[in-house]
């Protein structure tokens, strides 16, 4: 029996305790005496009612302490919205406490928006009052006089509250930047121009406001380095030296082959006139007989031709020398 009350009195004390952390659970007394003395004003049954919507009551009562010691304004019912829109409530909070210590015009449904935005409100405010060096990587460029220069710059930028929402972001910054870089060197005359006096292209970049349409103010661009690269307008005049050199040749040997067609035309066509004089001679024996039989050539013609044929034939003998080349008429005198 004494066994049996001891047991059923620790059942009881665990089941008293059990409910009172549940009835503290559900109703967060501690909490509601915090809010109370820190002059925030919030029912206990608001409280209650924040565990039965999902909304951790400690997240708000200290977003509202908080801003109630800053002395700015906040509403319950809107600080739950922001949250359960899956904001985050205490960065929006801090953001706005340092805004106000630091003059800086932030409501409340701004810094929502941005924070909804998926961008650190309180990060952009710190921003806004501790401005951001961001540094691009190398940019590369041509001058004029074909020369490549690689610049380096750092660019100083602060956040801007009200472009936040729909402004763009760093990367943009950084093209526009490079751009502006690259533009500004392509229409040097001279590299040299350019490393006596970097700040020409600070001035030319700036003068450009590359920041509109951006989340942030650009404050100053700052050229922290820049070196000589590879001369490329020499190499494009040897590359274009070389194509030129290939497209002559490429003309000379059309040429040449062209020239070599002519001449296998030219011994084709001497072939062709050699033929038509042998078709020649060979009808002059039938040119001959005919002329017998009509009576046009008589038997003495035709010794005196054939005599003449021999002594032609005899001075083309003794004219040509033994080696069978012909031999040069001598000088007179």
């Amino acid at each position: 029996m004494e066994n049996s009350s001891v047991i059923l009195l620790v059942v009881a004390i665990a089941g008293g305790l059990f409910l009172l952390w549940i009835i503290l659970y559900l109703i967060p007394v501690g909490l509601w005496f915090q809010a109370l003395v820190s002059d925030v004003k919030i029912s206990l049954l608001q409280l209650v009612l924040m565990r039965w919507r999902k909304v951790p009551p400690t997240v708000i009562v200290s977003a509202m302490i908080e801003g109630k010691k800053a002395g700015i304004e906040l509403y319950r019912d809107l600080l739950e919205a922001h949250y359960l829109a899956g904001g985050h409530v205490a960065q929006v909070v801090h953001a706005l406490v340092s805004a106000s210590k630091a003059n800086i015009d932030l409501t409340f449904q701004i810094a929502t928006a941005v924070d909804l935005a998926g961008r650190d409100v309180f990060e952009a405010v710190q921003m806004s009052v501790n401005p951001k060096v961001i540094n691009t990587p190398p940019v590369t460029a041509v001058a004029k006089d074909g020369i490549q220069l690689i610049a380096k710059a750092r660019v100083t930028v602060r956040a801007n509250i009200k472009r936040l929402v729909g402004g763009a972001g760093e990367e943009t910054v950084l093209a526009r930047v490079g751009e502006g870089i690259v533009s500004s060197i392509g229409s040097s005359e001279s590299h040299k121009a350019v490393m006596e006096n970097p700040d020409f292209i600070s001035k030319v970049v700036l003068d450009k406001g590359l920041d509109s349409g951006t989340a942030f103010e650009i404050l100053s661009i700052d050229i922290a380095d820049i070196d000589v690269g590879k001369n490329i307008g020499a190499g494009l005049q040897i590359d274009q030296a070389e194509a030129d050199l290939k497209i002559a040749q490429a003309k000379a040997e059309e040429r040449r082959a062209m020239a070599v067609a002519r001449e296998q035309e030219m011994k084709a066509l001497a072939q062709e006139m050699k033929a038509k004089v042998i078709e020649a001679e060979a009808n002059v024996p039938l040119a001959m007989s005919e002329a017998f039989r009509s009576g046009n050539l008589g038997v003495m013609d035709y010794y005196r031709m054939k005599n003449i044929e021999a002594d032609t034939q005899m001075r083309e003998s003794i004219a040509k020398p033994a080696d069978g080349s012909k031999k040069k008429p001598d000088k007179i005198g």
